[in-house]
């Protein structure tokens, strides 16, 4: 784990690593773009949480499963993460790159 520069600790996942977990079941991973990006395209499987309404006691429960946070690019899954741990959650796992490496990565998206 690193420093984040958002304040806490962050793991970095790469988008391998995140692939994996949701076909395996192991992660539940929670978008924090805002609503018309999630509307534009989002990973299949994520969950809508945006950054912009952000309240840890609202998480969704994981369960079982590794809760990791995504974004656009990297930067704000980070701050969800800050936050999340700010509020006395042991949340620290973000998708490095966000859905532009998961594209990049040629894994698939949705729209809507």
């Amino acid at each position: 784990m690193q420093p984040n520069p958002f304040g806490g600790v962050i793991e970095h996942l790469s988008v391998d690593e995140v692939k994996a977990g949701l076909e395996n079941g192991t992660i539940l991973l929670v978008d924090v773009r805002e609503p018309n990006e999630l509307a534009a395209e989002r990973i299949p499987g994520a969950v809508e949480f945006p950054l912009s309404t952000f309240d840890a006691a609202a998480l969704p429960d994981p369960g079982d499963k590794t809760l990791v946070f995504s974004c656009r690019s990297g930067q704000r899954s980070q701050k969800a993460a800050a936050a999340a741990q700010a509020a006395g959650h042991d949340l620290h796992r973000h998708m490095a790159g966000g859905i532009l490496a998961w594209k990049e990565a040629g894994f698939p998206t949705e729209q809507g």
